[in-house]
């Protein structure tokens, strides 16, 4: 039956590309919408000036005009730069005021004011014409022609075949929830951090005090969760002020499908090639890191240096669940939801520590860990596709 895990691996792989293939090319219909939108700044003399005509001339409220400001509102801003990424209009040369029609992108006050109302008006009845197409292919007879509204008072407002894939206000927070959950677990299960944790335990047990390995235990956990919840702080940090951008957002997809691949190879071909693990020439150094633990203090102190090591096989979900939530969530939504994913990635840790406290042997979990291995990468790898799946068919 050797034959059996290649065949299932290309079987696999085949899926992946199917799936990705569909999702990639046929963006969902869920992801067409639009506006016309404008783009103006607190204290911007331009945008005062548009605000003066548009507002004599009852522009604002004749026109459907959805409003935002990008100087202090940060989900306004990432709107900005996402929907002009996807309409591929150069960085350089945005600004405010900026008035997007379809895909029309007025930018400056004086061209704003002098060319809105005819690209407006045509914008508008061409929505106008388009709704009215699908209507009455659903509801007319021969003896009824539908009448076309006004293009001012149209309601038809989207901008058609243009997939806008942020929009803060409208984002599935449910979703969200289960992407952080998912990736935590996955992070949570990662072998690494359970090897690294038994071979604490087992260090500190060596005395046979099991309040000072409970401790010690507990006091590792705290520092690797401090330490992750610092450093995704910082990258999230990092990924918001950059305004992370359609392409690199697709990288992150990619590359969440890649550390997908290598945990199916890992279940397959466990030791084959590059390992989705702690690189074998750190281990050492790790170890003998870990075996210099003999109190809580030094286990705290421990936990921010292996936290460092252990990042080249537990920093992959992390890198897309922040990416995710520097494109989609507001801060104070995202340190919570750092904070909920640094929980459930140290439970393991927390939970290992009082099954040892109670008697279960560090030995015994080493021999669980070692049995469940390929099935850990399996798990992992399983996850990771769903979520770059989702990253790239723009559903996160």
């Amino acid at each position: 039956m050797k034959w059996l895990k290649p065949v299932i691996f290309g079987l696999a792989m085949l899926l992946a590309v199917a799936v990705l293939s569909l999702v990639v090319v046929k963006p969902s219909s869920s992801q067409k919408s639009g506006a016309i939108y404008y783009f103006w700044g607190q204290g911007c003399a331009h945008c005062a000036r548009v605000d003066e005509v548009f507002s004599q001339n009852g522009w604002w409220e004749q026109y459907p005009i959805e409003k935002k400001e990008i100087y202090a509102d940060r989900s306004g801003v990432l709107f900005f730069n996402q929907l002009l990424d996807d309409l591929d209009y150069p960085k350089l040369a945005r600004g405010v005021p900026t008035m997007v029609i379809g895909n029309q992108v007025l930018s400056g006050d004086q061209p704003i004011i002098d060319e809105f109302v005819k690209l407006a008006d045509e914008f508008l009845a061409k929505q106008s014409v388009l709704t009215l197409d699908q209507d009455s292919a659903k509801t007319a007879t021969p003896e009824e022609a539908p009448v076309a509204s006004s293009p001012a008072k149209s309601n038809a407002i989207g901008i058609p075949d243009l997939p806008i894939q942020l929009h803060p206000a409208d984002f599935d927070s449910g979703l969200t929830l289960a992407a952080v959950i998912g990736g935590s677990l996955v992070d949570a299960i990662n072998p690494c951090a359970f090897a690294v944790l038994i071979i604490l335990m087992a260090t500190v047990m060596v005395g046979g005090d099991r309040q000072r390995a409970l401790m010690s235990g507990l006091a590792f956990s705290a520092s690797v969760f401090i330490s992750y919840l610092l450093m995704g702080l910082g990258l999230y940090h990092a990924l918001s002020i950059s305004g992370l951008s359609s392409v690199l957002f697709k990288v992150v997809g990619w590359l969440a499908i890649i550390l997908a691949l290598l945990n199916f190879k890992d279940f397959f071909w466990y030791g084959k090639g590059f390992l989705m693990e702690v690189p074998q020439a750190w281990r050492p150094k790790m170890k003998a890191l870990l075996m210099s633990v003999t109190s809580p203090m030094g286990a705290f102190a421990v936990g921010f240096m292996v936290s460092l090591i252990l990042l080249p096989c537990t920093s992959g979900p992390y890198v897309v669940i922040l990416s995710m939530l520097a494109k989609n969530t507001q801060p104070v939504q995202a340190v919570l939801y750092l904070i909920l994913y640094n929980l459930i990635f140290v439970s393991p840790m927390v939970l290992i520590s009082l099954a040892v406290y109670k008697g279960f042997k560090p030995e015994t979990a080493e021999t669980i860990r070692q049995k469940h291995l390929k099935n850990l990468h399996l798990v992992a790898g399983i996850v990771l596709l769903a979520m770059g799946v989702l990253v790239l068919s723009g559903t996160l």
